[in-house]
């Protein structure tokens, strides 16, 4: 077993131990300062809405829904990144609520599953997913309420965001100060969060306002954007994004620009003046590739490899020249990017390297949502490329159960561990062991103190884009269908993309199959064509980057443990 702490930290901030001490705190600090750069109308100009506007916008809303009855219950909310979106966070948890964050890729049957296994009493939704929560609103009990971010409509269960804020403000006139004065609760559960996303097979993360908190307050030591400018790119609903972006910008008085959607990235940095962007390793390497590209066919490349080489030895960020001799680069990215952090998966190394030499700042963690996420963190002027960084301040790592070379699994303890998994005192006590969270990942640490993961312990499959997939989930459906005996899925990468696609190996039910299906014999053909349906019908049930892409038909059961459990090592390749 070896073991690191924190290193020495870059910047002193102000201890905060809830998320309403956080807000009350930078409002008093920042004020008039923008916090949000918003497009009421598609395609519109930015415009700014302050933290002072902010901190009166989120006490009307808390106190409209305590009004309705909401003080302290279990609240979701479902959309695209927007206002409204934070708004209805903050206004939930400060008022001594859960809130649920929803992908808003899940289908109607996944949202009603999660509404009715967490008890939710309400769901916050914009119109883009209006349809499906139609369809989950029957999982809400009858004194539950629809909140529309759009709708006008406000009568019995269905409330419009808009009028409720309109309402608390009222009732804030007239002393109504219950929400204001509330005492938040630091160790209660604030989020209920489901991992790998959707149905009643994933794990509900119950994260504190402590843990969120302490994991803001801790990454801020390591990396300032005060003054910046964020894009806010990645899903709110992960924790990552919520978190080390929207929180950390929010307690260090950095404005967040709401991005319209991924193909607008560069043309909405340009608006916003974007300084700063998080994002997974899939949008940061179609960047890079998109560079190398342009240069290529500018015949420039040849030069720009020469002076990027010559940066790296120089010292890559710290040169004072540097972004004059990418001048066309950084123009092309807005004219303002300082710092890229990447998160959710491993990137390579090379891209890192590569925009640092050509004058951004680049770093990558490493977390998992568990931690409520940050585990550790590269430093803004103090980082090594291919490191997942150091442990943050408040968190220790150790490496146990090594091998040979030095890797083991990854465990951490600290102030960000969750209370546990959501009514699973079991896999909780699994996971949870005398305070050390047992990650379920490979790494080792290195002589100055720095992290590196090497791989996945556990089966989750991890997207390039930083989705979390379970096999478990997929094989769970697929042997619903009465013609499949047996089935794996894995992720494996794609020739072409190097993204990891979803693959599943079935052993069909002969027996059933020639009672029902078929008559006489089964050929390939026949039995590939019914089980292509059932996977079809599967996927069906799932948001995009779940589906199973292709499939292996077996004949033969696969190889299993003395205790009848699947080889999946060698279900995957064999």
């Amino acid at each position: 077993m070896n073991s690191a702490k924190y290193k020495n930290v870059l910047y002193e901030r102000g201890a905060v131990t809830n998320l309403k001490d956080l807000v009350n705190t930078s409002v008093a600090i920042y004020g008039e300062r923008t916090a949000y750069l918003v497009k009421h109308t598609p395609g519109g100009a930015y415009e700014p809405i302050s933290f002072a506007e902010l901190k009166e916008d989120l006490d009307g809303l808390g106190t409209a829904l305590a009004e309705i009855g909401l003080r302290g219950k279990k609240v979701a909310v479902i959309g695209e990144n927007r206002y409204e979106w934070v708004l209805s966070y903050l206004a939930v948890v400060n008022g001594g609520g859960v809130i649920i964050p929803l992908d808003r890729e899940l289908g109607g049957e996944e949202i009603a599953r999660i509404l009715k296994r967490a008890g939710a009493d309400a769901i916050v939704f914009s119109s883009k997913v209006e349809a499906v929560v139609e369809e989950a609103a029957t999982s809400l009990p009858e004194s539950g309420f629809l909140i529309s971010m759009d709708a006008s409509e406000h009568e019995g269960r269905r409330k419009s965001l808009r009028r409720l804020v309109a309402l608390g403000k009222k009732l804030l006139r007239e002393r109504r100060l219950g929400f204001i004065d509330f005492n938040i609760d630091a160790d209660a559960m604030c989020a209920l969060l489901f991992t790998s996303g959707t149905t009643g097979l994933s794990k509900g993360v119950m994260l504190s306002h402590r843990n969120i908190a302490a994991n803001v307050h801790d990454m801020s030591k390591y990396v300032n954007v005060e003054n910046f400018t964020g894009l806010s790119v990645l899903p709110m609903h992960h924790t990552y994004e919520m978190t080390c972006h929207i929180m950390t910008a929010l307690y260090q008085g950095c404005a967040v620009a709401i991005c319209e959607g991924l193909k607008y990235i560069v043309k909405n940095m340009s608006e916003s003046k974007a300084s700063l962007m998080l994002g997974v390793p899939l949008i940061f390497e179609n960047m890079h590739k998109k560079i190398w590209k342009n240069a290529e066919s500018g015949r420039k490349a040849d030069k720009m490899r020469k002076v990027v080489q010559l940066s790296k030895l120089l010292g890559g960020q710290n040169i004072k020249h540097t972004k004059k001799l990418f001048k066309d680069v950084h123009n092309a990215m807005g004219g303002n990017v300082r710092l890229f952090i990447s998160g959710g998966a491993a990137i390579d190394p090379a891209v890192v390297e590569d925009f640092n030499a050509m004058g951004f700042t680049m770093i990558q963690g490493y977390g998992m949502t568990e931690n409520a996420p940050l585990i550790a963190m590269n430093k803004d002027r103090y980082s090594k490329a291919a490191a997942a960084g150091l442990p943050l301040p408040g968190t220790e790592v150790q490496i146990i159960d090594k091998d040979k070379s030095g890797i083991g699994e990854i465990i951490c303890r600290g102030d960000s561990v969750m209370l546990g998994y959501y009514a699973d005192p079991e896999e909780t006590a699994r996971v949870i062991v005398d305070g050390w969270l047992h990650t379920g990942d490979f790494g080792y640490l290195d002589k100055d103190g720095f992290l590196y993961v090497t791989g996945r312990k556990k089966n989750i499959i991890v997207t390039k884009n930083g989705k979390n997939i379970s096999p478990e989930e997929l094989e769970y459906y697929l042997l619903k269908s009465p013609y499949i005996q047996e089935a794996v899925v894995w992720g494996k990468p794609d020739e072409r993309s190097g993204d990891l696609i979803i693959n599943a190996a079935v052993v069909p039910d002969l027996e059933f199959l020639r009672e029902t299906q078929m008559r006489g014999d089964q050929d390939e053909a026949s039995l590939r064509k019914i089980l292509s349906e059932e996977i079809d019908a599967v996927n069906e049930k799932m948001p995009p980057y779940k589906r199973i892409k292709k499939f292996v038909l077996r004949t033969e059961e696969f190889e299993k443990t003395s205790t009848k459990k699947i080889k999946r090592h060698l279900a995957a390749h064999g």
